[in-house]
């Protein structure tokens, strides 16, 4: 099969989406069969693609913000696997000093804005984003994700009412995997295709293959063209599935076997996989030494987080935000 894409591209996107995978089933792994990871932990695996198109679309200097679902994009992002893995144990090495855990992952450096609890508050953050980019006068935009359940609430629409009054430089995506929690977007919305909520605020929209890096990349790529030249935000349903629950303790009973049997024939990793082996963009031999590559990272991500140290006692109160003037309090 030709391709317009590069060889490069190709072996960046399989690389990171294996970076992402083998990241995930290990920290699965810890979770569930040695207790060594405790929490919450809503895994990313099926959704890979979606991170791989839109860092080969955007620029370092580009943010991302998401909600609790944030492991994959924190390392598509530049987020160390290491500070990940050491997250994700509590650890003082964390991305966020073992404070937030797997909903809050954080990298300020890399323009990684988090992980987000609150279904669809980040919506709203990522426009405020957007803003001050907007406001200093740079070409960087906000990449702000967020699920299908999210698309039911408010701060979505007030966002999208104030960005595109502003032309604020914020692309909105919806990874829908088909699911809120354990609810189908047809047993909570009337409106199906999500993408079309944007009609009611004429902003530009589209609906994405997000099994297929390819087509984020592209769509991806004209959204960010329209935000870098002042004509405001795009909405992405970049429509995509996760091969976990919900959540690693979710027992998936509303959905068959057959229907998850029918999304890993679409398995992102191994479509990408085949297409580089059918373009001789790499041999298998190749291929395996960028597994092993990675193998060896995430394995060296567990021996850091496991001989990090936790955090001390005297960080219980740092990092929480005080406005000493605040004036709506008496002594």
């Amino acid at each position: 099969m030709a391709t317009q894409f590069s060889k490069e591209t190709y072996l960046y996107w399989y690389e990171l989406m294996q970076l992402i995978r083998q990241f995930e089933l290990m920290a699965e792994e810890k979770y569930k069969m040695e207790g060594k990871i405790r929490g919450f932990f809503h895994s990313y695996v099926g959704q890979e693609a979606i991170a791989a198109g839109c860092m080969t679309a955007t620029k370092p200097e580009d943010s991302f913000i998401t909600a609790y679902r944030d492991h994959g994009l924190a390392v598509a992002k530049g987020v160390s696997v290491n500070s990940c893995m050491a997250e994700l144990y509590g650890k003082a090495t964390g991305c966020a000093k073992g404070k937030g855990g797997s909903m809050h992952f954080f990298g300020k450096d890399v323009n990684f804005f988090g992980g987000h609890g609150i279904v669809g508050a980040q919506i709203g953050t990522g426009a405020g984003i957007a803003f001050a980019e907007q406001y200093n006068g740079t070409d960087n935009v906000c990449l702000t994700f967020f699920g299908d359940g999210a698309s039911r609430q408010g701060m979505l629409h007030e966002t999208f009412n104030l960005a595109m009054l502003w032309k604020l430089p914020v692309i909105f995506i919806c990874e829908n995997n088909n699911y809120a929690m354990g609810t189908s977007v047809k047993r909570t919305s009337n409106v199906h295709d999500i993408y079309k909520l944007a009609d009611a605020y004429e902003m530009p929209a589209d609906q994405v293959d997000g099994m297929r890096p390819e087509a984020v990349h592209e769509a991806m790529s004209r959204a960010v063209k329209r935000a870098r030249s002042g004509d405001g935000p795009t909405l992405l349903e970049i429509k995509t599935y996760r091969y976990k629950g919900h959540s690693i303790s979710d027992p998936q009973k509303y959905r068959t076997k057959d229907e998850v049997e029918e999304y890993r024939a679409k398995d992102p990793v191994a479509i990408i996989e085949q297409t580089i082996l059918d373009n001789k963009f790499a041999t298998p031999e190749e291929l395996a030494v960028i597994n092993k590559r990675v193998e060896d990272a995430v394995v060296e991500s567990v021996r850091f987080a496991e001989e990090s140290p936790w955090p001390s006692d005297d960080e219980v109160l740092k990092d929480v935000y005080i406005d000493q003037d605040y004036p709506f309090i008496v002594d």
